[in-house]
């Protein structure tokens, strides 16, 4: 995925020690994965349509000089063509799980940047659109804990 990508990492202890103990025995974890991915991928449409971020915070409003250049979607932050938000992938396997999109844009868009990094010379706000909520979390772990139950 050369794009932008979000990593998770498990803190609880025994979910990760489980998880590592599946993995040893040769579980295949893809189709909890491939679970988790479409998960993702209606929540992160959701928070498109609501325009928040991950913590449900809304992005920060474009500024008044380009949304009346914007010919485009004038209201919409983060839309012009609809790329960003609609091409989310997922790679799911045995023992690994990648959720992004291929535009390395999203990275700008997602941190923010400095007025040197664009040929516009104008700064973009950071305006978090790719991650995992907390409902998304606790999503993940009901995914997974059937993998517990199931072993």
């Amino acid at each position: 995925m050369a794009g932008t990508r979000y990593s998770i990492s498990v803190d609880d202890g025994q979910i990760r020690e489980r998880l590592n103990t599946l993995i040893q025995q040769g579980t295949d974890l893809t189709p909890a994965f491939q679970d988790i991915g479409e998960m993702l991928l209606i929540s992160h449409s959701e928070r498109w349509d609501k325009q928040v971020s991950p913590e449900g915070e809304p992005w920060q409003a474009l500024s008044p000089d380009y949304k009346a250049r914007k010919k485009r979607s004038a209201d919409l932050i983060l839309v012009l063509n609809r790329h960003l938000g609609r091409e989310l992938n997922y790679n799911a396997s045995a023992h690994s799980f990648e959720f992004g999109t291929p535009y390395e844009y999203g990275a700008i868009h997602h941190f923010g940047g400095t007025p040197e990094m664009r040929p516009q010379n104008a700064a973009i706000p950071a305006r978090p659109w790719l991650g995992v909520s907390d409902d998304d979390k606790t999503e993940i772990f009901d995914i997974l804990g059937y993998l517990f139950l199931e072993q």
